[in-house]
């Protein structure tokens, strides 16, 4: 297993346990004395569940089990699969933060970082296709 797929896959678990555990305080309200403004976390919840687990399963399982690209590179660009996964993290550590506290604590800085981690995150995605789009071929 490339050293990347087992990056995203870490990085998914560790996001999955962080998303389930804030699923639970999201349900605080209802059972615990937590305030309302809990739910400001729940964009920052579907997130981590989404980017940081699903996605991140998926890219590292697609670079590691997807058909040669070449005989010299199989799995693509490893460069390319490493600015990728640093892009995704970045854009959703960055989106964790600054969408709760624009919502608590609304400005302009919080925007611009909140669509800076937009930007970043379609980046990755970008990235992504492009270093897996020789990959998906006849056989």
């Amino acid at each position: 297993m490339p050293a990347i797929t087992r990056w995203y896959i870490k990085a998914g678990l560790a996001y999955l346990v962080a998303a389930l555990f804030l699923g639970v305080l999201l349900a605080g309200p209802a059972i615990m004395a937590l305030p309302p403004s809990v739910a400001v976390w729940g964009p920052v919840y579907f997130h981590l569940f989404m980017v940081g687990w699903v996605t991140q399963l998926i890219f590292g399982v697609v670079y590691w089990m997807f058909p040669r690209y070449s005989r010299e590179q199989p799995h693509g660009r490893e460069g390319l699969a490493v600015v990728t996964c640093i892009l995704l993290n970045l854009g959703l550590v960055l989106r964790a933060f600054a969408e709760p506290m624009q919502s608590l604590w609304p400005a302009p800085a919080w925007g611009g970082a909140l669509v800076l981690s937009a930007i970043v995150q379609w980046a990755a995605g970008i990235l992504f296709v492009v270093n897996t789009w020789g990959r998906v071929k006849e056989r």
